[in-house]
This record gives C-alpha cells, sequence and structure tokens, in this order.
C-alpha cells in the first residue's frame, strides 16, 4: 500500500489546490497522508475516486456530508472511512492535515477552501486524486511481476498490467498473451518468447522459472505476461513458488480469465438466473481416461453445474463421450467460442452429442473455450437452444 499521496500544492492559494497542473507558483511534491486524519468534503460520486485513492495511501478519512451516496455508506459500514453528517464547518477541519474539496458543488468546494484556509491547512481539489493510489515510484530492485493480460484484447489487459508492462526491463511472454500491448514497453525492453504450443514447440516450465530468477537476481524488473489468468491453469503458482525459493521478490497482478471472459464475448453468460446455479472450469489438456486425467467425469456430469473446458480441442470427442456415457444428456446445448477478443473471434454451437464433430468440421484450434450446460443455449430473446 502506498504510503503518499502525490498533489500539486502551492505555497499560498485562497481556494482549492489543483492536483494536475502546477500553475505559476505552485511546485510538486508528496504528502505522508498514512495513519493521518483527512477530510473529504462530499458524499456524493464526485467523492469517490478520493476516498478510495486516499483510504488506499493509508489515510484516515472522514467524510462529511449531510447526506452520502450508497456506495459511501456501504464504505462506512465495512469501518473504511467515518462520516460526519453536516455541512463543513471550522469545527470539522479541526485536527486534519489535509482537506479535499469532492462535493461535486463549487460553492460547498469554495466554502471548505476558505475555511481550510483559516486554519491554515491545505485544501486540494479531489478531481485529480485518484493517481494516489498507485504508488508514488517504482520499488527499487529486480523482481517479477506476474501479469495476466486477460482472453487476448489488448483493452481487456487491467491498468494495472499495463503499468507493469510500461515499467518492465524484461518481459517474458506467451503467445496467448495480448501481445500488441507490447507496443507499450519502453525502448530497450528485452522480451523473451516462452510460448507453449499444443503438440508443438514448447518452453519447459523449468526453463521459464530460471529466467525469472535469473534476470531478477540482475536487478532488473521481470514481467511473466501470460493470457488470461496466471492462477487460472497458468502456472502462475509455480513461478510465485520458485522465485519464493530464490529470495526473489514476486508480485501478482490478476488477468480477465478466458473462462468467463470467453464465453461472455460470445453473448454467453457462464451463469443465469433460471438456467444454471452455478459452473465449472475443468482443463482438459488430457482425455479421459489418460494415467494423468484426475478429473471424475461421472460425477461432473451429475454436478448440475455447466461445465466450462479451457484447453480441450483436441480431446473433446473423448470428454464428450464420457460425459454422456455418465449419463449427461446428449441433447445439452454447447458452445465453443474460438480466438475470443481477437479480430478472428469465432463461436461454434451445437450439444453435447454434436459439439466435437462441428467443430472439427469448422477447423477450430487452440486456444478455445467450451460451455457444455444450459447456459450454452442462451439467447438474448430469451429462448435457449437445444
Amino acid at each position: 500500500m502506498s504510503e503518499q499521496l502525490s498533489a500539486g500544492v502551492a505555497p499560498r492559494v485562497p481556494a482549492r489546490i489543483p492536483t494536475t497542473g502546477l500553475g505559476t507558483t505552485g511546485f510538486r511534491t508528496t504528502l505522508p497522508v498514512a495513519g493521518r486524519a483527512v477530510l473529504v468534503v462530499g458524499g456524493g460520486p464526485a467523492a469517490w475516486p478520493p476516498i478510495l485513492a486516499l483510504w488506499a495511501a493509508g489515510a484516515e478519512v472522514t467524510v462529511v456530508a449531510p447526506e452520502i451516496s450508497m456506495a459511501i455508506a456501504d464504505l462506512v459500514d465495512r469501518g473504511v472511512v467515518r462520516h460526519r453528517r453536516a455541512p463543513v464547518d471550522a469545527k470539522a477541519l479541526e485536527d486534519r492535515w489535509l482537506v479535499v474539496a469532492a462535493s461535486g458543488d463549487s460553492e460547498t468546494d469554495d466554502a471548505a477552501a476558505v475555511l481550510a484556509e483559516q486554519a491554515r491547512v491545505f485544501c486540494l481539489d479531489g478531481s485529480g486524486l485518484i493517481e494516489a493510489a498507485n504508488p508514488a515510484g517504482p520499488a527499487p530492485g529486480g523482481r517479477v511481476i506476474l501479469v495476466g493480460g486477460g482472453p487476448g484484447d489488448p483493452g481487456l489487459l487491467t491498468v494495472a498490467g499495463l503499468a507493469a508492462i510500461r515499467e518492465a526491463d524484461v518481459i517474458v511472454t506467451d503467445r496467448l498473451a495480448p501481445l500488441a500491448s507490447l507496443a507499450e514497453a519502453r525502448p530497450g525492453t528485452e522480451v523473451i518468447d516462452v510460448s507453449k504450443v499444443p503438440r508443438g514447440p514448447t518452453t519447459g516450465q523449468p526453463e521459464i522459472n530460471r529466467l525469472l530468477v535469473e534476470h531478477a537476481r540482475a536487478g532488473r524488473v521481470v514481467v511473466r505476461f501470460k493470457g488470461g489468468d496466471n492462477f487460472v491453469f497458468g502456472r502462475g503458482g509455480e513461478e510465485m513458488q520458485a522465485c519464493a525459493a530464490a529470495g526473489v521478490p514476486v508480485r501478482v497482478i490478476p488477468g480477465v480469465t478466458s473462462s468467463i471472459a470467453g464465453p461472455a464475448l460470445a453473448g454467453i453468460p457462464v451463469t443465469h438466473k433460471g438456467l444454471n446455479q452455478g459452473f465449472t472450469v475443468i482443463s482438459g489438456h488430457v482425455a479421459p481416461g489418460d494415467p494423468r486425467s484426475t478429473l471424475d467425469y461421472a460425477a461432473l456430469a451429475r454436478t448440475g453445474t455447466d461445465l466450462v473446458l479451457l484447453m480441450a480441442v483436441a480431446t473433446l470427442p473423448a470428454i464428450t463421450e464420457a460425459l454422456q456415457a455418465a449419463g449427461m444428456p446428449g441433447t445439452t446445448p454447447a458452445a465453443t467460442v474460438a480466438d475470443a477478443g481477437l479480430v478472428s473471434q469465432r463461436t461454434v454451437r451445437g450439444t453435447l452429442a454434436t459439439i466435437a464433430g462441428l467443430i472439427a468440421a469448422a477447423d477450430v484450434r487452440s486456444p478455445a473455450v467450451t460451455v457444455i450446460g444450459a447456459v450454452a443455449g442462451f439467447s438474448v430473446d430469451g429462448d435457449t437452444a437445444g
């Protein structure tokens, strides 16, 4: 958690101080707000970003407003902030280190600025304080950042993931990561391709672990960039363990998992009222009956949850056969989404009995996500396909 709050601060301005731009007399500094009492004026949506940014920076936040929105009321109930149910006055400013004017009403915010000046307390305009949720600067020394890149569309990479890409000295990437995002890397950043192609060229996990540790120990910021989420069949846990064993600091930035996003991008909700009460995500990288498989397909057929299959293009015929043999009706809706989030995205719909043949005929290749269950027949007009 960051303990400092970036802001543009002027020596003496009888009004709110903007947090973006320094004007003619200001200078940029950081305010150590962790553990210190800060007052936020305003209880509506305009106050949400500064409240959460200040909380992330470790401040003790009190909101002063006659009324507060449900979102802020929830923060109060959770003990994140305190609420003073009154207009801002001189008493509210007592023992405050900082005032943030974020009511969204200029008269209220200007009045808070006047009171703050009289109390010799800085008053900042809250519109730019969302930046405070980010650390004031990168941590020193070599380290590894495990970044989940989402299903393939660069727009689905998280803000934190993008910041890591921009900070990296070395990026160790898979083919399924949103590679267009690498354009955001700094000039001179080393990019190492460790792609794993199904039944094709591959880089072993021990070698990937070695690369992460080696570069981090050399003092570099190493981003391990993967598609989807690192911890959903992404072997991120193994990479974290390898770093920990080597004494290398490691941070995890979760990604949008393709197990949910892939179907969603095709208009298939993995849960829908009246259709199901849950879903089960499984890896299909080994077929039923393979000695390496630990899945009980008979149990899966009886769960009552819809199934989401990753890495199951080649094994889909065996999986659908096993589910039918265990009693799942062959008429159960099924759909496969290939290249989710890319311009080449396509969806093949069928049933448990037909989906394997349909994707083979359509020459569907990895990466693809298959959904088996009622939601696979979801339709926006309220009907379901069977």
